[in-house]
């Protein structure tokens, strides 16, 4: 199937599931658990990711190369670069959608480098998330007290032009416990305020009917990172306990793509349907 980009997935419906990418095993998984499914998918490649293998070109080519065997509509996507320099790399490299995360500048310097970066991807035909706004503590916009002001957000997207928004709702980053407290309500006035659709970072913490519950009130992309690498290494300590004296990679990789197909499964099959 034609790659799409994350935007014509986004675009079509609630719910997307937007799961990310460190290993070659893990874009596998995410793909095999939304054929299962029978529903579009969003690989993400976060700065974080290029930092550990140490360029973007090696693990984005192998992504793309995966997502274009998929039978059902898959993107691949740039998650969380905050240096216009990775951008150009990935539309140059071919992926058809970014996040340009410039939330650590004040509001004014955000919009202005947000709007460069827009211009920039839109000329190109790539589509752009953004987030605005860092907002009390390390997590920033992510940290569980800071929320999106809807108004501030509305004039956020007017003056850079971006595609989609990340809004801060009480969920935090990286977080192994799923027990973050999201702001419904809060979503219900963004969606109503904001012309563009929500995304949801720190998906992770955020229990399955927390997040059923969240696509209804309105959010549309559902980030979830964490809690899959998490699926991905217990199966692993599991088959490393059991077979202590295995040294065959593949041996336990495999237990640990097949989990993660079956979680992938679930959240898109069911806990992100809008119902």
């Amino acid at each position: 199937m034609p790659l799409v980009s994350a935007g014509e997935i986004v675009v079509a419906g609630h719910g997307v599931g937007a799961f990310n990418v460190i290993q070659l095993e893990q874009a596998e998984a995410l793909i095999d658990g939304a054929e299962a499914a029978g529903r579009p998918v969003i690989l993400q490649i976060s700065e974080n990711c290029v930092r550990y293998h140490g360029a973007l070109e090696p693990i984005a080519l192998a992504t793309l190369a995966a997502a274009r065997q998929a039978k059902v509509p898959a993107a691949v996507h740039l998650d969380h670069a905050t240096s216009p320099e990775l951008i150009r790399e990935a539309v140059e490299l071919g992926l058809g959608s970014v996040m340009y995360d410039a939330s650590a500048l004040d509001y004014d310097a955000n919009v202005a480098a947000t709007a460069e970066v827009t211009a920039y991807c839109h000329e190109r035909g790539v589509w752009v998330e953004a987030e605005l706004g860092e907002v009390g503590g390390k997590d920033g916009v992510h940290a569980p007290g800071a929320r999106t002001d809807p108004e501030e957000a509305t004039r956020f997207v007017a003056a850079t032009g971006v595609d989609a928004l990340a809004v801060a709702v009480g969920t935090s980053h990286a977080m192994t416990d799923r027990t973050a407290a999201v702001d419904l309500g809060l979503i219900a006035r963004l969606c109503a305020a904001v012309p563009v659709p929500l995304v949801l970072h720190g998906s992770s913490g955020v229990p399955d009917a927390d997040l059923t519950r969240a696509v209804q009130a309105g959010i549309v992309k559902v980030n979830i990172a964490t809690h899959l690498n998490k699926v991905f290494t217990d199966a692993v300590r599991g088959y490393l306990a059991d077979h202590p004296t295995v040294v065959d990679t593949r041996k336990y990789l495999a237990p640990g793509r097949d989990a993660v197909a079956r979680e992938v499964a679930r959240l898109i099959g069911t806990v992100l349907t809008r119902g």
